[in-house]
């Protein structure tokens, strides 16, 4: 009985499995972290998008405001126009 609480009191699994939870709990942390930083870009992104979309009428002239030039590079979007 003496052998089985040393061997118990010597074993190190538990302390694995408290590493691991640390590092998932860090990561997942790191995670909420970035969503915050970067929550505020996407809703402005997807706002500009569509903002573009609704305003955009592609039966009529789908390239309409894209006068980019491939050729020589000049003009305004970054479309090829092809």
């Amino acid at each position: 009985m003496t052998n089985l609480i040393k061997s118990f009191a010597k074993s190190e699994s538990g302390a694995v499995t408290v590493d691991w939870v640390v590092l998932t709990a860090a990561l997942v942390g790191l995670g909420v972290a970035v969503m915050a930083v970067v929550s505020n870009g996407i809703e402005d992104l997807s706002t500009d998008i569509s903002t573009t979309l609704t305003t955009t009428a592609p039966a009529a002239n789908p390239f309409a405001t894209n006068t980019f030039n491939a050729t020589t590079g000049t003009g305004t979007g970054t479309g090829t126009g092809s």
